[in-house]
């Protein structure tokens, strides 16, 4: 299973994220790590470069029969499909994330109070995360953090994630069901 998040920087993504990874005893994979460690050996970044790494890495886990959690902000719909088309190439069905903070004060708070926990890592301003380019998405899963604990938000998490799994699962086996039905049996009264 591919578990992709997206969400804007403060919105909690990274903590659940990293959360659900645990308890599914999933890789992590997170798209700020993967570019810092990059920056850290020179690569001048123009923007992709971490998720294509990640994709492939990502790709990798998924073929050795691991869960992954793809940790990202995710922003537009190219590197959603993208992620969508990770799972498909291996066969593997995927849960789209989308982590927000619906209370701009709260979420503002967060993002200007919040410590690196990459060393070297950039941190995005106030600014910077509500003018960056972040498309609507009509993601399976959509965990609002505003006003809850770590606790409240990881456990709807886990429920909506337990529900859409089960769809997930009862909507992978409805071909093989379809080809049992009488009207397609090749058994004949």
């Amino acid at each position: 299973m591919l578990y992709i998040f997206g969400g804007l920087p403060g919105t909690g993504k990274t903590t659940l994220a990293r959360r659900l990874s645990t308890q599914r005893n999933a890789v992590h994979l997170r798209i700020d790590t993967i570019e810092q460690a990059l920056r850290d050996t020179g690569c001048l970044l123009s923007g992709v470069e971490g998720y294509v790494v990640a994709y492939r890495l990502a790709a990798d886990n998924l073929r050795l029969g691991l869960d992954v959690v793809a940790d990202s902000v995710n922003p537009i719909q190219v590197t959603r499909t993208a992620w969508n088309e990770v799972a498909k190439s291996v066969g593997v069905p995927f849960i789209e994330i989308e982590v927000v903070c619906s209370n701009a004060t709260e979420h503002r708070n967060r993002v200007e109070t919040r410590l690196p926990d990459i060393e070297a890592f950039p941190m995005p301003t106030w600014n910077e995360v509500k003018n960056r380019t972040y498309e609507i998405w009509d993601a399976a899963i959509v965990i609002d953090t505003a006003g809850k604990t770590l606790e409240e938000s990881s456990a709807e998490l886990e429920q909506a994630v337990a529900n859409r799994f089960m769809d997930v699962m009862a909507w992978s086996m409805c071909p093989a069901i379809l080809r049992r039905t009488p009207a397609n049996s090749s058994t004949k009264p």
